[in-house]
């Protein structure tokens, strides 16, 4: 892909880390707008006009996973990575819980950070070009907007980020088993046994959104993946 002129909004409060990452983007063509604390990047959104982010969780002013849940509300689609020192489970599970697409843990190098921001513009630009709305047992499933809705009852359920993908990723295996490793390598970016108990959290969740069909079932098919079944 090429990313000359790509907009970038990083947002660090290590300045010399933000100021790494910053020259190592711009050496690669992209365009990055540099801040140093959640306020100044909440400003800078709205300016600059990203094509994606990357943002420290630990921020003054406004820390990470408060501006993704702001900036939320006015932009569903745009992708966001999280650069954290934090390596909970359950950290990880609610920076994708407010929206982030990705999640890179202190310290890394630029070539995986260069990697994972490709990555999440390649499959925007493939998610922005695939069919919008879809259709999985009594629930028409809006990728883009991120919207279930159970047909008979016209009941919505509004998905995060991350249970979008997940959900769009077994529909498009309707029936048929998808390879845990393959959605862990897709979505996440690799396997690491911290994304794999994050996606597990996950498929627990869209199971719960799904729970009005009872013809619709989420299998756990051990040490291979799992199965959307209608």
């Amino acid at each position: 892909m090429n990313t000359t002129g790509t907009k970038v909004l990083l947002a660090e409060d290590e300045a010399a880390l933000g100021m790494i990452i910053k020259e190592s983007l711009e050496s690669r063509g992209f365009d990055v707008t540099f801040c140093k604390d959640g306020e100044e990047a909440k400003l800078a959104y709205e300016q600059a006009k990203p094509e994606i982010l990357v943002l420290d969780v630990m921020m003054p002013k406004l820390d990470g996973f408060s501006l993704v849940k702001e900036l939320r509300k006015k932009d569903q689609l745009i992708p966001i990575i999280f650069l954290t020192a934090k390596s909970r489970t359950e950290d990880v599970v609610e920076g994708f819980g407010y929206g982030a697409n990705d999640y890179l843990k202190k310290p890394f190098s630029m070539e995986e950070l260069i990697v994972r921001i490709q990555a999440l513009l390649n499959r925007k630009t493939a998610k922005d070009n695939s069919e919008e709305v879809q259709q999985v047992g009594a629930y028409s499933f809006d990728c883009q907007k991120q919207i279930l809705t159970h047909l008979p009852s016209s009941e919505e359920s509004r998905l995060t980020h991350r249970e979008a993908q997940l959900l769009d990723a077994l529909i498009k295996n309707v029936n048929e088993l998808t390879d845990r490793q393959e959605i862990l390598n897709s979505l996440w970016g690799n396997d690491h046994f911290f994304n794999a108990r994050s996606m597990d959290v996950f498929i627990s969740k869209l199971r719960k959104k799904l729970a009005l069909d009872p013809s619709i079932e989420i299998l756990n098919v051990r040490g291979y993946g799992y199965k959307l079944v209608v």
